[in-house]
This record gives structure tokens, C-alpha cells and sequence, in this order.
């Protein structure tokens, strides 16, 4: 049994990391803390030769990113040059567009797309990993199924890999563990978040080991699946405003579920 590698999903961080020069002093930050890995999600336009310069630097490594699909679908090929340089072979899709997801139709053309750009990065080494929220739980309007049942069964398992976030998939009224073994074999990297809802029934996200996510149980399954990375993302509500002081404490409940 082969335990994740943990890491910090740099969209947690991504207000301070719009330039160079932040994203050289956040690193220097997390490479305090110990973190080896990330994912780059929403930083600034640094170009991919200036990224990889400074993740050698800080000597980190990057296990997947989150794109626009419009970029997938136009500059596929720039992409593709893009993560070569920094090192990354797993280009993800933060979500689906609304348009994406309206009905079996438009995700069936979704799917279709994806799968073009799932053969073109397998040609390069590389592979196409999507990231759910709750609404690829919720039933399709033309269709006794939802987004995630065609997702599960009409991609290919070799083109068509997912980024499962367990906070999203506990919030849309599923077992992340589950939901986790419906996707054996197809997760490189899995994203912990956690939540809370509160007396109006309104949810915020808040540190890990905070929340109502059984965050140990998927940590146990993510060792017995053999995941191979466990990324920490909180997209708001950090403590004390401070993304940083969240990310500390995260950081710290990560380490803690091997003990």
C-alpha cells in the first residue's frame, strides 16, 4: 500500500501569487512549511519558463494544473508545451461550464470534446483530469441520470482521469468514499476540503479537520487505492481572513492522518 504524496492547491493562494515576484515569496513560504508539491491553479500570467525556474528554485514539483477549457478546445498545443516545461503531465479542468452541462446532450458533446483533447495529451504523455463540484451529482433535466453517471461511463478510463473533491461530493448529498471507488484507478491527484454548515443552513468552508467531511476515512482509502497525491484547496472563508494562516493549519492536519 502506497501512501499519497500531500501538497497545497496553489488556488488556496492564488490572490498572492498574480506576479512572479509573489509567486517566488509564496513558495519560499510553503517550502517553510516543507511542501514539495503543488498544483498551479489561477496564478498570474508568469510565463511557463519563469514558473519553472522558480519551482526549481524552491525545489517543488508540479502534479497537475487547471486550465480553460477554451484553451483546451483553441491552444491545446501551447498547453501541452507549457507543462513540459514546468514538468507536469496532468492538465486538469477546474469545472464544466454551465452550457457544458444543461442537458445528456451538451454533455455528451462535452465528453466528445474531451475526448480529442484527452487523445491529443496522451500522444504527448500526458492525460486530462476534470474536477467536480456538487452539480455533476444533480439529476439532468432530460434524463433520469446525472453529469458524474456519464462521466463514469461514457469516457475512457486510458483519456479521462478526475480530480474528486471529497468537501464537493459530501455537499452534494454523496459518500466521498463511494464515490472515490466508482473512480478506482482514473485519480492521480485527489483534493481534501472541508465544511461546515451553520444555523441558516448556509455553508462555509473552513480548515481541514474543521468541518463534517470524514476527511481520516478517505485518507484510508486513498492509501488503499493507491492515489497517488492528496492536494489541500479552500476556495474562501480561510480563518481569520488569512489564506496563509488557513493553509498552516491545514498543512498540519494533513500531516497528522498518517499517525
Amino acid at each position: 500500500m502506497k501512501k499519497p504524496v500531500i501538497g497545497i492547491q496553489l488556488y488556496t493562494l492564488r490572490d498572492f501569487m498574480q506576479n512572479a515576484e509573489d509567486f517566488d515569496n509564496m513558495l519560499a513560504c510553503l517550502a517553510d512549511l516543507g511542501v514539495k508539491d503543488v498544483q498551479i491553479s489561477a496564478i498570474g500570467d508568469i510565463p511557463a519558463e519563469v514558473q519553472a525556474e522558480i519551482l526549481k528554485k524552491h525545489d517543488m514539483k508540479v502534479c497537475v494544473t487547471h486550465k480553460p477549457f477554451e484553451r483546451m478546445i483553441n491552444d491545446l498545443d501551447n498547453l501541452i508545451a507549457e507543462h513540459k516545461i514546468i514538468g507536469c503531465d496532468a492538465l486538469g479542468l477546474g469545472a464544466a461550464g454551465s452550457d457544458m452541462r444543461e442537458n445528456s446532450s451538451n454533455v455528451r458533446k462535452f465528453i466528445a470534446d474531451t475526448a480529442e483533447i484527452g487523445k491529443k495529451l496522451a500522444e504527448n504523455g500526458m492525460t486530462f483530469n476534470y474536477h467536480n463540484h456538487a452539480f455533476e451529482f444533480e439529476k439532468l433535466d432530460d434524463a433520469d441520470m446525472c453529469m458524474m453517471d456519464l462521466l463514469l461511463s461514457e469516457t475512457d478510463p486510458d483519456k479521462f482521469n478526475f480530480i474528486p473533491d471529497v468537501a464537493w461530493i459530501h455537499y452534494a448529498g454523496r459518500n466521498p468514499v463511494d464515490v472515490l471507488q466508482d473512480m478506482k484507478g482514473r485519480v492521480k491527484v485527489l483534493h481534501f476540503k472541508d465544511y461546515i454548515i451553520d444555523e441558516n443552513n448556509e455553508r462555509h468552508f473552513v480548515s481541514l479537520g474543521k468541518g463534517i467531511v470524514n476527511l481520516q476515512e478517505c485518507y484510508d482509502l486513498a492509501c488503499e487505492l493507491e492515489i497517488p497525491y492528496i492536494m489541500y484547496e479552500q476556495d474562501n472563508d480561510w480563518v481569520d481572513n488569512d489564506p496563509f494562516k488557513a493553509v498552516e493549519e491545514s498543512w498540519e492536519f494533513l500531516k497528522s492522518l498518517d499517525n
